[in-house]
């Protein structure tokens, strides 16, 4: 009898208490009714919750080995957690995708059929969304932002929800990176695996209180600015030298003014004061940027884990 091909959805979650078992039980209807014919795993990675998810996550386990759940001793961020997630998987495919249905369960099978075409990786792209409009279009000029500045060329409105082939899974394995960026990741390596985007809406989440803010954008931001673009130091060098250049010729006017006292020419101190405090507050914003690409590499050199683990549920029963 032919072995079964087997598909692996990897949910990241934190403090999502609401959700998960829904999650579950949605997952587990499709991958039994429409996708009956392949085997399945379901991994959850908490993110060190706070709110009952770990105790729902292990009366999940209990009742359906093919649900696995990983725990992380803190919360390490938004982008390792589910990074690590993804290299836990042992499916032909896995499937990323948030726990609070703003990911469509529905569009796993077309993930998988696209997949079965020989597309290695198949992204999901919001091409609207029911949640905030504010939002939405802080998300809408950060990727356009991104995707001008940087190299790789980054796909807008793509979160992570997606499938991965088995192949794209043990690239990322091999990485090794302690800061990893998925959604500069797949943007970096798309054209090796026959990339296709799938669009939908992005649907409002089902219950809970998300986590997305100001911060998260300005660390998604960062994140991607400072390992995919050199932009910012060259701005800064760019703007440095014009000020000085400015600065240069605005002081050599007014010494020439002032020497020969051109109807009885009065500087005063404004040019000087205006001029501190563009140049200064010049400085500061390049000082805070040039902190944040010192800081990316400061993790990179330390090279901690991207995730530590205090407890695995259901992985021995892996090859069952």
């Amino acid at each position: 009898m032919e072995k079964k091909k087997k598909i692996s959805v990897m949910i990241p979650c934190y403090n999502e208490v609401e959700n998960v078992e829904p999650m579950s039980f949605a997952v587990v209807n499709v991958m039994e009714e429409a996708l009956s014919r392949y085997d399945y795993e379901i991994v959850f990675i908490d993110n060190c919750s706070t709110d009952g998810t770990r105790e729902k996550l292990e009366q999940i386990c209990a009742g359906n080995k093919k649900i696995k759940a990983i725990f992380n001793v803190t919360n390490f961020g938004q982008f390792n957690s589910p990074f690590h997630g993804l290299c836990q998987t042992t499916g032909d495919c896995t499937i990323s995708m948030c726990c609070d249905f703003q990911d469509p369960v529905e569009l796993i099978p077309r993930f998988v059929e696209e997949w079965e075409k020989g597309h290695r990786i198949v992204s999901g792209i919001k091409t609207s969304s029911k949640e905030s409009s504010v939002l939405y279009f802080l998300r809408t000029v950060y990727y356009k932002m991104i995707r001008n500045m940087s190299d790789v060329k980054m796909i807008e409105h793509f979160t992570g929800f997606g499938l991965y082939d088995k192949t794209f899974i043990a690239l990322l394995r091999e990485l090794d990176d302690p800061i990893p960026f998925l959604r500069g990741i797949v943007a970096e390596y798309a054209s090796g695996f026959n990339m296709i985007e799938i669009e939908y809406e992005q649907a409002k989440r089902m219950a809970g209180k998300t986590h997305n803010n100001f911060y998260s954008l300005y660390d998604a931001a960062m994140l991607s600015i400072t390992s995919y673009t050199k932009v910012g130091l060259r701005l800064a060098t760019l703007i440095g030298f014009v000020s000085s250049g400015v600065s240069l010729l605005i002081a050599l006017f007014y010494l020439v003014m002032k020497l020969v006292n051109w109807h009885g020419f009065q500087a005063g101190n404004a040019p000087m004061i205006l001029g501190i405090f563009v140049i200064g507050s010049l400085q500061l914003f390049f000082i805070g940027l040039l902190g944040e690409y010192i800081l990316n590499i400061n993790t990179r050199v330390i090279h901690r884990p991207v995730v530590i683990e205090e407890k695995r549920i259901n992985f021995e029963d892996a090859d069952e």
